[in-house]
């Protein structure tokens, strides 16, 4: 299983058409959606009535806090948006305090291009989004080119402060109506993504593309039980089983049944009882059934690693950010921009885990921009009829951008262009022709700009992270393959074991993925990748069986697989 030798890749075609192509929502498209809305309303209404829209722009940094976390449990959500709100509130007192002490754009264009850098590294190491660092980067950057003084400070972020409590009590509002409602929807997601996985593999079809995203859904649900990390309840513990379900699905297809399958992700999808599985060779509540929730428990015991320990690898991703939003603002102050704050949050937008990504970012916030601005200058009649006709415009445009943003980024930023240009009139209106010309060039020069930076600076340790990945899948397989061939293996050892090369079959896709798509970089060891992959999921299916949780298929089956998983 030795890899070819390396060589130097190959340029790679970048994608244009595809990155414009339209995909499916969200599930829950319309829990972000109406949560912004409520959220923003109130707050800014309170300021129209006061006769101070002004300082609606704000109001409006906490209120976006209502974006976040809606798919982690209730219990985890409320440390999650605490610290959204917080994380909220510094970088706007970095932002107000710099404003207030100097209007030499040159430094606040630094002061915000490295509020992004961190921005982007923390939240990428904490996994906090969608929208991740974007919103906290528009806010921060947006406030330093407004003028401040010391004592303004203060009561600027009180008001944010307030707001952001307001987008805390949104955020959990659903709390008391469906306490398990994420992690009800996070299991049937892998439910049905393993039924479909389920399906191709019995037809003779099976699909590399479908084992991945049912293994990723599988995983995200597995993540999604566990960020609760207080005591397991009935229905938290009766969703365990169904995901044990969704793997053993994985593990042997041939021996799922795909509607079982769906009919249990309806079900748990409601909001009545969930469903009992029993277990398929033994009597429902009997000793075996419980055995399979023991490596649960042990895992929900252990800390997550440290925030230092994870923003290691992201060194290569904040720099890239730090100098595309750098120079992004330096390139719009060149050329007379009174905005360079545009051009900077383009260019902060655009970062994901690879170049090509990357690419496909850029293209997606030039055409949503530009779509944008059409419409801004076409609604812009309407919301100069007054300041409560302002506030409505924004909500709608709030609103539009989180419906639309699953289906394809640009097809949010086409709602979320016109929102930034409407709030820059909170203060007072202002040309609309300046306005439009001025978020064009913007957004122009962030995103080639931005993207220059990402090609200057390269992440030349993904294959390193590669090999550490693929050297994780081959531990874990070994010791889960020990374990199963084992007479005498410990119930929660034995799921433990299957648990952690699941996770770092994962792992292994998604860093595999991500380093695929950057550039100049020695040529990644592909066979060695796809031959782990097959190995690990041959010894996920013996560790099944080894577990009782199938049927055994009988001696010759089973000797295949003791020959397929031995290490």
């Amino acid at each position: 299983m030795s890899s070819a030798i390396p060589t130097p890749t190959r340029v790679r075609r970048l994608p244009v058409v595809g990155a414009l192509r339209l995909g499916r929502s969200s599930d829950i498209w319309f829990k972000p959606a109406l949560s912004v809305v409520a959220a923003v309303a109130p707050p800014s209404l309170l300021l129209v009535a006061l006769g101070r829209l002004d300082l609606a722009a704000y109001t409006m940094a906490g209120s976006l806090c209502a974006l976040y976390a809606h798919h982690r449990p209730y219990a985890a959500r409320a440390k999650v948006l605490a610290w959204v709100v917080l994380g909220m509130l510094g970088g706007l007192a970095v932002a107000l305090v710099t404003a207030s002490l100097t209007r030499n754009a040159v430094v606040l264009v630094t002061v915000g291009a490295l509020l992004a850098a961190v921005q982007k590294a923390v939240c990428d190491a904490t996994r906090v989004g969608p929208p991740a660092h974007v919103i906290l980067t528009f806010v921060s950057s947006a406030t330093l080119f407004v003028p401040q003084t010391l004592g303004q400070v203060p009561g600027h972020l009180a008001l944010a402060a307030a707001a952001g409590a307001w987008a805390w009590l949104v955020g959990m509002a659903p709390a008391p109506l469906r306490p398990h409602g994420p992690e009800r929807r996070a299991t049937a997601q892998a439910l049905h993504t393993a039924a479909a996985y389920a399906e191709t593999a019995r037809g003779g079809e099976e699909s590399a593309g479908a084992r991945s995203a049912a293994y990723a859904a599988v995983h995200a649900a597995w993540q999604t039980l566990l960020a609760a990390r207080n005591r397991p309840s009935t229905t938290r513990r009766a969703l365990e089983r169904l995901v044990v379900r969704a793997e053993v699905a994985l593990a042997a297809p041939a021996d799922t049944d795909p509607a079982r399958l769906r009919a249990w992700a309806d079900a748990v999808r409601g909001s009545g009882r969930v469903p009992r599985t029993g277990d398929p060779r033994r009597d429902e509540g009997s000793l075996g059934e419980r055995d399979e929730l023991v490596g649960v428990a042990a895992e929900r015991a252990v800390a997550p690693r440290p925030l230092w320990s994870r923003l290691g690898p992201l060194a290569p991703l904040a720099v890239r950010t730090a100098l595309g939003c750098a120079l992004a603002g330096y390139v719009s102050l060149a050329l007379g921009a009174d905005r360079p704050y545009w051009a900077l949050v383009t260019a902060a937008s655009l970062y994901q885990a690879n170049l090509t990504l990357t690419w496909s970012r850029a293209v997606q916030r030039v055409v949503g921009n530009l779509v944008g601005v059409l419409l801004f200058a076409a609604v812009t009649p309407v919301a100069r009829l007054g300041p409560l006709a302002l506030v409505l415009c924004i909500l709608a445009c709030n609103f539009g951008a989180e419906a639309l943003i699953g289906r394809n980024y640009w097809l949010g930023s086409v709602c979320v262009t016109p929102l930034a240009l409407l709030v820059t009139e909170l203060p007072g209106y202002q040309p609309t022709g300046e306005l439009v010309t001025d978020r064009v060039v913007d957004t122009l020069v962030g995103a080639l700009v931005g993207f220059a930076a990402a090609l200057a600076v390269t992440d030349r340790r993904a294959g390193r992270r590669v090999e550490r990945a693929l050297t994780a899948v081959d531990r874990a397989r070994e010791r889960a393959a020990r374990l199963a061939a084992g007479p005498a293996s410990m119930p929660a050892a034995l799921e433990a074991a299957r648990r952690g090369l699941a996770a770092a079959v994962v792992d292994l896709r998604a860093t595999a993925d991500a380093a695929a798509g950057e550039w100049w970089q020695r040529a990644l060891p592909q066979e060695r990748v796809v031959l782990a992959e097959q190995a690990a999921h041959r010894t996920l299916a013996a560790t099944v069986r080894r577990q009782g949780l199938l049927p055994d298929p009988g001696t010759t089956s089973t000797q295949t697989h003791t020959e397929d998983t031995s290490p």
